[in-house]
């Protein structure tokens, strides 16, 4: 009878095991590629907010693994914390996959703790340099006071003149000490693979950052320009092909705002009003036999964003995506978590550029203060012809051997043959003054007044908004006409004047 029970046990035993999916975990990447596309609502004038990055990536991994025969889960560890799970693309498994699952509970004094509810712990207590230990029992989420039950009833940690630390004696299983990505499959046959895993993450974004500097002559500047990347997810992707996308990309969803969307991972207990933190810090220390959290006194965690100017050894390459653009960082690079960083997309010396100043005037003829404008054409028998993504542009005049901050203006994307513009700061030398000397029945009269205070000539344009030009006339100057705009263009003299007269049509 025994020998029948303990092979009915062995064979129950048996069963439960084959049933059972095996595990295989792939670590790491072997090999990866990380597409940025830019935040799709931000200005070219507005700066990345490291805050809240509304860009996303796409990732592209290679990963050599070997699977069992039967039915598997396969466990892609180090993914992107950001991931979008529904975006991901598993190729190169011989029969496909049956099941998509994202461990996105990760280890953090806060995860820790609430998944230990239940479970025994040991409570270290420490009385003036005196430690004695006792087990426990977690009777309390972590919202509150952490409630323990010992042998002698139920007692508060840290409520006592002792200071408490949690002994875990592990890590309960529904945690993952870094984000993975499980799929599970069934194979008939044992086989190692190179898997493709790819997928869309978001905390990621990217711009164009542009340095001109003025050469002696006004007439020409050198103009170096980054590609400045960022990351606010936790993860790295070491030594990664790297490439951004200029354009703006159709995508439904938004970033996830952190203010609202991010949970609080520290742990943190009242006790009699006495508020206790836990720092995430000591949480996420590599576990021994067991883990240790202690309270000590309050602690902020404070993440610290990084920038790097690398230089890399060639430039950044553009290549076309359609109507978009795709610019390749020719060397790979780590595009490191919680990190921002710069590689170079250009640099040409001696480009022709013009200074110009520029009012526009409204409907009712005000002008706004004239703006120091950095012009350039966007071809290559003008030192250019590549496309240049939107972006900052930082203008410096040199003044012996310092270059001096003339202002900061921003560029949209340009096409090869556009011309570009960039309004870097408002004008103190050159003003313009809106008179209203006279009206009629069914006119108003207008006269603009230019006036150059420095001791050279300037180059003054005065552009009127498209819904004017139908009702304007009388004018004392010719107009140029230029992107559904009027402009007056006119040299004004070393500290000279130039005006210009108009009348508008009353409106109906």
């Amino acid at each position: 009878m025994r020998r029948v029970l303990r092979w009915l046990l062995a064979l129950l035993v048996g069963a439960l095991a084959s049933a059972a999916p095996a595990q295989t975990v792939s670590p790491a990447p072997d090999r990866v590629a990380v597409t940025i596309y830019r935040a799709p609502r931000r200005a070219p004038d507005q700066a990345i907010d490291r805050a809240w990055l509304q860009g996303y990536a796409l990732i592209t991994e290679q990963r050599r693994v070997t699977i069992p025969a039967g039915r598997t889960t396969l466990r892609f560890e180090g993914v992107a914390a950001g991931i979008l799970p529904e975006s991901a693309i598993v190729t190169g498994l011989p029969h496909g996959v049956r099941e998509k699952n994202l461990d996105a509970d990760l280890l953090s004094p806060r995860s820790l703790y609430a998944g230990s509810f239940g479970r025994p712990v040991t409570i270290r207590h420490t009385i003036a340099k005196r430690i004695v230990e006792e087990e426990a029992i977690l009777r309390s989420g972590p919202d509150g006071a952490a409630i323990l039950q010992t042998r002698d009833g139920f007692i508060a940690a840290d409520c006592a003149p002792s200071q408490d630390a949690l002994v875990y004696n592990r890590v309960p299983p529904t945690l993952a000490a870094k984000p993975t990505l499980s799929v599970e499959l069934d194979s008939p046959a044992a086989a190692s693979v190179t898997v493709t895993l790819s997928y869309l993450a978001w905390g990621f974004d990217w711009q164009a950052n542009y340095v001109a500097t003025l050469r002696p002559d006004g007439q020409s500047a050198d103009l170096l320009a980054w590609v400045t990347l960022a990351s606010s997810d936790t993860t790295s992707f070491a030594d990664a092909e790297t490439m951004v996308v200029a354009g703006a990309v159709k995508r439904e969803g938004s970033a996830p705002n952190p203010a609202w969307s991010a949970r609080d991972e520290s742990l943190t207990f009242t006790c009699f009003a006495r508020p206790i933190e836990i720092p995430v810090l000591a949480a996420l220390a590599p576990p021994a036999p067991a883990l240790v959290v202690s309270a000590p006194a309050p602690m902020a965690m404070d993440i610290v964003v990084t920038g790097s100017r690398v230089r890399v050894a060639g430039f950044v390459q553009q290549e076309d995506l359609g109507d978009l653009k795709l610019y390749r960082v020719p060397d790979r690079t780590t595009v490191a978590a919680l990190a921002q960083k710069q590689v170079a997309l250009l640099d040409r010396v001696a480009v022709p550029v013009g200074i110009i100043y520029v009012s526009t005037i409204d409907s009712d003829g005000d002008a706004t203060p004239p703006r120091i404008t950095l012009r350039l054409r966007n071809r290559t028998d003008q030192g250019l012809g590549v496309p240049l993504p939107a972006g900052p542009v930082a203008l410096f005049q040199r003044r012996g051997d310092t270059a001096l901050l003339i202002g900061e203006g921003a560029i949209a994307d340009k096409a090869v043959g556009e011309e570009v513009e960039a309004g870097v700061a408002e004008a103190t030398q050159v003003t313009i003054e809106s008179a209203h000397p006279a009206s009629g029945k069914d006119w108003e009269a207008y006269r603009l007044t230019a006036r150059n205070a420095n001791s050279y000539p300037v180059r003054f344009e005065a552009r009127f908004a498209g819904e004017n030009l139908p009702r304007m006339s009388r004018m004392t100057k010719k107009l140029v006409r230029k992107d559904g705009k009027a402009i007056w263009s006119v040299e004004i003299p070393a500290n000279g004047t130039r005006s210009f007269g108009y009348r508008i049509k009353g409106r109906d």
